[in-house]
């Protein structure tokens, strides 16, 4: 016979749904934004542009090694838009993006709790590093949200849309987040 404390149960039921605690992580915005790490990560200041220029090898050879550095940070996939075939408002004076595919369990658009947002954090820990690795090789990057990073994601080939505009790639299907576009003016080879 289960025994009832108030709104909980013992023992626990079998449904993540009816856990108040599962549903509490997943979906309530932290009471202090200080306990986001998508906000401390956001906010913290980028990195100086290394004055000393690294060689660098073909566009194609450093697009790859970028995306084999982020996989390396746990990212699912990596591409690459060209920028100058976009709006200014997406390319904002950069020539090249780029998008991480990192794996999201939930929506982050629908659960907005700390556990909701997993996915995003993921992906910010990735283009946080990419960023600065690039500012390391003495070329101008940042990253930052954008609006349309799954319609990009899709045009640098990392997956397709589906009917409501979600990436939905190969053995993840819609458990994905785009993270944080990083733009930046290093010489890359766009994919798509």
């Amino acid at each position: 016979m289960p025994l009832r404390l108030g709104p909980l149960q013992i023992p626990w039921p079998k449904s993540d749904d009816d856990d108040p605690y599962w549903q509490f992580f997943l979906n309530e915005l932290p009471g202090d934004r200080r306990n986001s790490t998508i906000d401390m990560i956001r906010r913290a200041p980028e990195g100086a542009v290394n004055p000393v220029k690294a060689e660098l090898h073909s566009p194609e050879i450093t697009a790859s090694h970028i995306k084999e550095f982020a996989v390396y940070l746990k990212a699912i996939s990596c591409g690459i838009v060209d920028l100058s075939k976009q709006s200014e408002e997406i390319a904002k004076g950069y020539k090249y993006g780029i998008l991480c595919v990192v794996p999201s369990e939930v929506d982050p658009r629908v659960h907005e709790g700390v556990g909701g947002q997993a996915g995003v954090q993921r992906g910010l820990y990735t283009t946080f590093i990419v960023a600065a690795y690039i500012r390391e090789l003495g070329v101008r990057a940042t990253a930052s949200p954008e609006p349309d990073a799954d319609r990009l994601a899709a045009l640098a080939g990392l997956g397709t849309l589906n009917e409501a505009g979600r990436l939905v790639v190969p053995k993840y299907g819609t458990r994905v987040t785009v993270s944080d576009m990083i733009r930046t003016d290093l010489p890359l080879a766009a994919d798509g």
